[in-house]
C-alpha cells in the first residue's frame, strides 16, 4: 500500500513538471509572437514616416521650383516691360510726374566725341546690327542730333548750370508738367519740361528732358531742349543735345551706347 501512494505521488509530479514546461514554452512562444508583431508594426511605421517625409520634401522641391520659375517670369516680364518704355511703347496711364532731382548731377555733352572720332564704333555697331544706314549715315544723323555748344550741364536742386566755353550762367527752374509726343515712327516720348524762374539773362525760358523714362528714376543720361518757346521746342524733333556723366570717358560712353 505504501508503495502504490509513492509510486502515484511520482507519478503526480513528473505530470506537473511536464505541464509546467509546456506552459512555459508556450508561454515563451506567445511573447516572441507578440515582440515580432511589434517590431513589424514598428517597421510599418517608420516606413509610413519614412515615405510622408519623402513626399513633404518632394513638395518642397516643387513649391520652391514653382516659386523660381514664378519669379524668373515675373523678372522676363519686368525686363520686357522696362524695354517697351524705353522704345516708346506705353499707356498714358504709366506716365508719371518727375522732379529736377532725377537729372541731378554734372553732366558733359557727347557731341565732342562724335567730332573726334570716339564714338565711330557705335555707328559701325549700328550699321551691323540694325542695317538702316551706313555707318556714315548714322554719323551725319546723329552729328545734328548732337550738336550743341553748351558743352557742360551741373544741375543741384532747382538750379541749372549751362557751360559754354568760359561762359556759364545760372538760374532756378520749377516743374512745369509733362507732354506725351507721338513720333511718325508710331512709338511715343515725354518730355518733362521745366520753367525759369526769375528772367536772367543768357538763360532759356525753358528746358525739356527726354530720356526714355515715364515716371521717377535717376537719369543715366538725357536729351534736353531748350528755348524760350514752350510749344515750339516740342516741335523739335531733330536737334537733341545729349549728356552722359562728366566722370565717363568717350570709351566708356560708346560702349553704353552700344549696350542699348
Amino acid at each position: 500500500m505504501k508503495f502504490l501512494f509513492t509510486k502515484g505521488f511520482i507519478v503526480l509530479a513528473v505530470g506537473i513538471i511536464l505541464l509546467a514546461g509546456c506552459q512555459s514554452e508556450e508561454s515563451s512562444e506567445e511573447e516572441a509572437d507578440v515582440s515580432e508583431t511589434e517590431s513589424a508594426a514598428t517597421e510599418t511605421e517608420n516606413a509610413s514616416e519614412e515615405e510622408e517625409e519623402h513626399e513633404d520634401h518632394a513638395q518642397e522641391e516643387e513649391h520652391e521650383h514653382d516659386e523660381h520659375e514664378h519669379s524668373h517670369d515675373d523678372h522676363d516680364h519686368s525686363h520686357n516691360h522696362d524695354e517697351d518704355i524705353y522704345a516708346g511703347y506705353f499707356e498714358d496711364s504709366q506716365v508719371e510726374d518727375r522732379p529736377l532731382s532725377d537729372w541731378e548731377g554734372d553732366w558733359q555733352s557727347v557731341y565732342p566725341y562724335l567730332l573726334d572720332g570716339t564714338l565711330d564704333e557705335v555707328f559701325e555697331h549700328k550699321e551691323e546690327h540694325d542695317g538702316e544706314k551706313t555707318a556714315e549715315e548714322y554719323r551725319e544723323y546723329y552729328d545734328e542730333g548732337y550738336e550743341t555748344d553748351v558743352d557742360r550741364i551741373v544741375i543741384e536742386g532747382n538750379m541749372v548750370t549751362f557751360y559754354e566755353g568760359d561762359e556759364e550762367n545760372s538760374g532756378e527752374y520749377s516743374n512745369d508738367g509733362y507732354e506725351i509726343l507721338t513720333y511718325e515712327a508710331g512709338n511715343r516720348g515725354v518730355r518733362y519740361i521745366f520753367a525759369l524762374e526769375d528772367d536772367a539773362e543768357g538763360l532759356p525760358q525753358y528746358i525739356q528732358f527726354s530720356d526714355h523714362s515715364i515716371y521717377p528714376t535717376e537719369a543715366d543720361h538725357y536729351h534736353l531742349y531748350w528755348g524760350d518757346d514752350r510749344g515750339a521746342l516740342l516741335e523739335e524733333v531733330t536737334n537733341w543735345p545729349t549728356y552722359y556723366p562728366s566722370e565717363m570717358d568717350g570709351h566708356d560712353i560708346a560702349h553704353e551706347m552700344m549696350a542699348h
